[in-house]
């Protein structure tokens, strides 16, 4: 699998990414640290002890990192989330249920990376 078909694979824009980082070795190093990045986790830990602000920094945070990297579809469901925990109440309907998306995307798009990277 090419780090093309990889974007492809995980709902990402490479040609933005591409354009952004100039070269498919700086896009597969920065993929690469995405593994051990820890805002997801934080994020899940923080909605666990209902902790929204360190829940809204660890969300908001995720998305930024998407949207750098241009995994679109991560950034999407992570950027919903960020907008449900801005008040840093968690008194929004729909925190759970957009918490699952963002699990849903992001153990997919971790689960190709390694497949490209550490699989091969």
């Amino acid at each position: 699998m090419t780090m093309q078909e990889c974007y492809k694979a995980i709902g990402g824009n490479y040609e933005a990414v591409l354009g952004r980082l100039h070269s498919e070795a700086l896009i597969q190093r920065f993929t690469l640290k995405f593994l051990e990045d820890q805002s997801y986790l934080q994020l899940k830990q923080a909605l666990e002890n209902k902790n929204y602000e360190d829940a809204f920094r660890s969300a908001h945070t995720l998305k930024g990192v998407c949207q750098n990297l241009s995994f679109d579809r991560l950034y999407e469901v992570s950027n919903e989330l960020t907008e449900l925990l801005r008040d840093r109440t968690g008194e929004k309907p729909g925190i759970p249920e957009a918490m699952e998306k963002v699990t849903e995307v992001y153990e997919m798009t971790i689960e190709e990376i390694k497949c490209q990277f550490i699989n091969n």
